[in-house]
């Protein structure tokens, strides 16, 4: 009976292409199902052997590990050189954006609190 290995709901393509080489380069036998084409169903990656979850699960939680270590290191490599972008960088380079979001914030909050200021009052 199949089952299930890997959930690929927002995972990024690199990502799945890397799990997909690893079960690849260990023999691992899987199938991989999309979300359809109304994006309702599971993107996955199943086993068809219950047999090989496990050995399956370590090389995935090894890959993620070392995929997080290497983030991170780029994420503090960009610190150091000053080149990650900040909330004032995001800010600047869509300045219309921020304030269109920040209106309908407030306008939302704003609706929010009529009712409780009826009962205030």
């Amino acid at each position: 009976m199949s089952t299930l290995l890997f959930k690929l709901r927002n995972v990024p393509d690199d990502e799945a292409e890397e799990i997909r080489t690893l079960l690849n380069e260990h023999q691992i036998n899987f199938y991989e199902t999309t979300a359809g084409s109304w994006g309702i169903s599971m993107p996955a990656i199943w086993l068809h052997d219950k047999t090989q979850l496990p050995t399956s699960k370590a090389i995935i939680n090894d890959y993620q590990k070392r995929r997080a270590e290497q983030a991170q290191a780029t994420y503090n490599e960009q610190c150091d050189a000053g080149t990650q972008r900040t909330f004032w960088d995001i800010l600047r380079e869509k300045p219309v954006k921020f304030i269109g979001y920040s209106l309908a914030i407030l306008f939302v909050l704003y609706l929010a609190s009529i009712p409780v200021s009826f009962l205030f009052s």
